[in-house]
């Protein structure tokens, strides 16, 4: 077994660049919303809508750092790391679930327009843009280094593209008055959130199903252990990993006639590592196959 056996993708995660974020999205999104009451606007209300999932993202982020940070156990002998795409795959369903909502607000406004006080809504919505902003600088730098960081990162980013969109309509509201044009907003609003949130769901289930991961092809790793010297074949290959940045792999290695056991052992581990950037392997080395005759991997 390889000797790097770090089990998370907390260790290095941002904690003070999180609660920064957190304290700059959580606050203007109270503003937003007492903005969006008075000046009318479903956009400024959506985009606070969006804001309150940013800080349900941020909030839940720093507390799988404060869980995923506790030491692995008897009862979990990989820790607590994988709370984090739990948390990531929530953050997912929350997203989608104000989507939703924001979609059947403007559905409801669409058949009643509402008068909309366009000067407050775009001074408001350039201030939510600033705030964005400022948050995806603090987390640009670790978000592809966790799920957990980068639903956040992705919920900020897509509320930023609604501010911009909230800004654009409150100008075409203040120099042509139509009204509408706030609801269209927000449905656009909302639909930009899916394709984003699809993604990372899709790739918090992939980790939890145990599904190999994105980046790499289980038959180019076969093939990288079928080619180190002394291996006759490889079978009871798995390939998964812990957290985004913690691939794991156990296989079990028949070795040729006369060839040494740890050597290579060894020699397998160094070329995953090296190729794959594999570091937690677990291989078991065998003078005669235990595979069935049809097991492929």
């Amino acid at each position: 077994m390889s000797g790097d056996h770090q089990h998370g993708d907390v260790s290095n995660t941002p904690v003070s660049r999180l609660w920064g974020a957190l304290a700059l999205t959580g606050g203007f999104m109270l503003a937003e919303v007492g903005g969006g009451i008075l000046t009318g606007s479903l956009a400024l209300i959506s985009d606070a809508m969006h804001m309150l999932t940013d800080a349900a993202a941020l909030a839940i982020a720093l507390v799988a750092i404060h869980v995923g940070r506790r030491p692995s156990n008897l009862f979990r002998t990989y820790g607590y790391a994988r709370f984090e795409i739990l948390a990531a795959a929530f953050n997912a369903l929350l997203l989608l679930g104000a989507a939703f909502y924001i979609l059947y607000e403007a559905w409801q406004r669409l058949t009643v327009p509402q008068e909309i006080q366009s000067g407050g809504m775009l001074a408001i919505a350039v201030v939510g843009l600033v705030v964005n902003l400022l948050s995806m600088r603090l987390l640009t730098t670790h978000k592809d280094r966790s799920l957990n960081v980068k639903g956040a990162y992705l919920e900020v980013w897509s509320d930023m593209l609604g501010s911009l969109a909230v800004i654009i309509g409150a100008a075409i509201i203040w120099l042509t008055g139509l009204q509408w044009i706030d609801s269209v907003l927000a449905v656009g609003i909302g639909f930009m959130v899916f394709p984003r949130t699809w993604v990372l769901l899709k790739d918090c289930v992939n980790i939890l199903l145990e599904g190999v991961p994105a980046a790499m092809r289980l038959a180019d790793v076969h093939a990288a252990i079928t080619t180190v010297p002394g291996v006759a074949s490889v079978h009871d290959l798995h390939l998964w990993a812990i957290t985004q940045s913690q691939p794991s792999l156990t296989a079990h290695a028949v070795l040729e006639e006369g060839a040494d056991g740890e050597a290579v052992r060894r020699a397998i581990a160094n070329r995953l590592r090296d190729e794959f950037d594999l570091h937690h392997t677990t291989l078991q080395m065998e003078r005669i196959s235990c595979a069935p005759s049809e097991h492929v991997y």
